[in-house]
């Protein structure tokens, strides 16, 4: 998967749908790709967390508690949180298929968020979704 790949694939994703061109091909250089097999835990709740994640393909389950709250497809993010709050994972995410992700690390992560308000109004918003639910 090259960078321009990417970047057209971060345009599809509602997080970074305002974004140019430009910022998007900066956001898809900095971000891995990321393989798991079914049954895989890519975060485990209560782990420290320095990952934001991106569902490119597959499907996961994200357990809070023991329990299934949310399920993640193509184009679902997840890992802010302990990212942005430099804590722990509030939840688990398990790959109910193969999946793959794009995966950033947090000092990438977090100057992005803060130079793209965009972004940062669009976490703010599920976190607060998130909160309430």
């Amino acid at each position: 998967m090259t960078d321009r790949d990417t970047q057209a694939f971060l345009k599809t994703v509602d997080l970074f749908q305002d974004l140019s061109d430009r910022d998007l091909l900066e956001i898809a250089v900095a971000m891995k790709h990321r393989e798991y097999r079914a049954g895989d835990s890519i975060v485990v709740e209560g782990d420290g967390g320095i990952g934001f994640f991106v569902v490119r393909s597959g499907a996961a389950t994200v357990h809070r508690g023991g329990k299934a709250v949310a399920r993640l497809e193509p184009g679902s993010s997840f890992g802010e949180v302990a990212v942005l709050a430099a804590g722990p994972r509030s939840a688990s995410v398990v790959a109910d298929s193969d999946l793959a992700c794009l995966a950033m690390i947090a000092w990438t992560f977090r100057p992005m968020v803060r130079s793209h308000p965009s972004v940062a109004f669009k976490l703010l918003e599920r976190m607060a979704h998130q909160l309430a639910n």
